[in-house]
C-alpha cells in the first residue's frame, strides 16, 4: 500500500511540475520574444528614430538604445528580487509580464525621428528602460519558482526548460520578423511593417498573464513563509552579510559574467557580424542564425540533465574555455565561407556558402547552451531560500545585462574604430576567460542539497 501511494504522490508531482515549467516558460518565452525583438530589428530601428546620414553612427545610436536594457536590469533585479522574497515569486513576475508586454507594445505605436524629432529615441530609450527592468525581474522570478517546484536531483533537468526560453524566444522573434518581412516586402516592411512584430506582444502576453493565474506559489517559498521565515530586507541580507555578499561576487565573476558574453557572442554578435562586417543581405543572415538555435535547442535539455550527474560547474567552465580558444578561428571561417570581399568591404556578400555559416552558428549556439543550461540550477542552489530571488537575479542580471549585453555595441565599436573586423573578439575572449579561471578555483557548487521533504534550517538550505 506504502509503495503504491508513494508512486501515486510521485506521478502526481511529476505531473504539477511539467505544469509550471508549461506556464513559466510560456510567459519567459514571451518577455524574451519581447526583448529580443528589438535587437532583431537593430538595423531598421536605426534608421526609424535616429537621424540619417551616418549609418554607423545610427546602428551604434540603436546599439547603445538596446544595451541600456540590459544594463537597467540589475535594478529590475533589486526591485523585483525585493518583492519575490517578501511577497511571493509568482506576484512579481506576474508583475514584470505585463510591463514587459505594455512596453514593447508601445514600440510599436512609436512614431519616427522624422515625425517628432530627437523625442522619438528619447522615448525608445525609456521605453527600453522599461522593457529591462521588467526582464530583471522576470528570470530570476521563473527559474526559482520552477527550481523550488523540482524533485531534488533533478533540478539541473527541469530548470533547463527555462533556458529554452530565451534562445526560443529569440528564434520565435526571428520567425515573425521573417515571415512579416518576406510576406510585405523588404521597402514596406522598412517603412512600417517592422511594427507588427511589436503590436502583436499585446496578444502574447494577455494569453500568458490568464495562464499565469491559475499558477500556485512555490512550495518552498509558502513553507518558508509558514514558518515566519521570510526575510524582512534581503537587499540588506543579500549585499551587506558578508558570505552572501562574496557569494554575489563570485557567481558574477566566475559564472555569469561569461555566460553572458558567450551568450550574446554566439546569437546576437554573429548576427550583426553577419549583416554589418560580412554584408550577407538581410533574410538570408536571419535564416542562418534561426536554424542555427533551432538545432541547437535541445542542448540546453542535454547540458541541464548531464550537471545533474557530473556538476554544473564542470560544463559551464567548459563552455567558457572552449569558447575562448575558438571563437577567433570561428570568426575567420566565417569570413572565409561568407562570399564577402575585403577589398571591396560595402558590397553585399557574393553567394555565401549557408551552409557552413549555419554550421558556425550552430557550434558558437552549443557553447551557449553549456554556460546557460545548467546556470539556473547552479545560481539557486548558491543561496538561502529566503533571499534566493534578490542574490540569484543580480548577478545574474549583471552578468548578461552588462557585461552580456554590452558585446553586441562594445564589438561593433572597436571594429568600427580599429577598422579590424575581428577587433570585436577581443572582449568576448577576456570576459570569458577571466570567467573560467575564478570560476574554476573559487567557486565551489553544491548540487546535492534537498529542499523537499525536510524543513529548513537557518541557512535556508537543508539539514540533511
Amino acid at each position: 500500500m506504502a509503495s503504491s501511494a508513494d508512486a501515486t504522490i510521485s506521478t502526481t508531482e511529476k505531473r504539477n511540475v511539467w505544469k509550471v515549467i508549461a506556464a513559466s516558460s510560456a510567459g519567459t518565452l514571451i518577455e524574451w520574444y519581447d526583448f529580443y525583438i528589438f535587437g532583431s530589428l537593430a538595423t531598421i530601428i536605426s534608421a526609424q528614430f535616429f537621424p540619417k546620414g551616418n549609418e554607423t553612427v545610427a546602428l551604434l545610436g540603436t546599439l547603445a538604445t538596446f544595451a541600456t536594457g540590459f544594463i537597467v536590469r540589475p535594478f529590475g533585479a533589486l526591485v523585483f528580487g525585493r518583492v519575490g522574497d517578501v511577497v511571493g515569486r509568482k506576484y512579481a513576475f506576474m508583475i514584470t509580464l505585463l510591463i514587459m508586454g505594455l512596453a514593447t507594445t508601445v514600440i510599436g505605436l512609436l512614431p519616427s525621428y522624422e515625425s517628432i524629432g530627437i523625442l522619438a529615441p528619447i522615448l525608445l530609450l525609456l521605453l527600453r528602460l522599461l522593457q529591462g527592468l521588467a526582464l530583471g525581474g522576470e528570470y530570476g522570478g521563473a527559474a526559482t519558482y520552477v527550481a523550488e517546484h523540482s524533485p531534488d536531483g533533478k533540478r539541473g533537468f527541469y530548470t533547463s526548460f527555462i533556458q529554452t526560453t530565451a534562445t526560443l524566444g529569440l528564434f520565435v522573434s526571428l520567425g515573425v520578423i521573417l515571415v512579416t518581412r518576406l510576406t510585405m516586402g523588404e521597402a514596406e516592411f522598412a517603412d512600417w511593417g517592422w511594427r507588427i512584430p511589436f503590436l502583436l506582444s499585446v496578444v502574447l502576453v494577455i494569453v500568458s498573464y490568464l495562464i499565469r493565474r491559475r499558477m500556485e506559489e512555490s512550495p518552498v517559498f509558502m513553507q518558508m513563509k509558514s514558518q515566519g521565515k521570510t526575510s524582512k530586507s534581503p537587499l540588506r541580507e543579500s549585499f551587506m552579510q558578508p558570505e552572501n555578499r562574496r557569494m554575489v561576487i563570485l557567481a558574477l565573476l566566475g559564472a555569469t559574467a561569461g555566460q553572458g558574453v558567450v551568450w550574446y557572442t554566439g546569437q546576437f554578435y554573429a548576427l550583426y557580424y553577419l549583416q554589418t562586417v560580412l554584408k550577407v543581405e538581410f533574410v538570408l543572415a536571419n535564416q542562418i542564425i534561426a536554424t542555427a538555435l533551432l538545432f541547437a535547442t535541445p542542448f540546453f535539455i542535454v547540458f541541464g540533465a548531464m550537471s545533474d550527474k557530473i556538476g554544473r560547474k564542470k560544463i559551464m567552465m567548459a563552455g567558457c574555455l572552449i569558447a575562448a580558444l575558438t571563437y577567433y578561428p570561428i570568426y575567420r571561417a566565417m569570413e572565409t565561407y561568407s562570399g564577402w570581399d575585403p577589398a571591396n568591404p560595402t558590397a553585399t556578400a557574393v553567394n555565401p556558402n549557408v551552409v557552413m555559416l549555419t554550421i558556425l552558428v550552430f557550434i558558437q549556439v552549443v557553447y551557449v547552451t553549456m554556460v546557460y543550461g545548467p546556470i539556473a540550477a547552479f545560481l539557486v542552489e548558491l543561496f538561502p531560500v529566503q533571499i534566493r530571488y534578490t542574490s540569484m537575479s543580480l548577478p545574474y542580471h549583471i552578468g548578461n545585462g552588462v557585461f552580456g549585453g554590452l558585446v553586441p555595441f562594445i564589438g561593433t565599436a572597436l571594429v568600427a574604430s580599429t577598422g579590424n573586423h575581428f577587433a570585436g573578439l577581443m572582449y568576448p575572449i577576456g570576459v570569458a576567460l577571466m570567467t573560467f579561471v575564478i570560476g574554476s578555483i573559487y567557486i565551489k557548487e553544491d548540487r546535492s542539497v534537498r529542499w523537499h521533504s525536510i524543513a529548513p534550517s537557518q541557512s535556508g538550505k537543508t539539514q540533511v
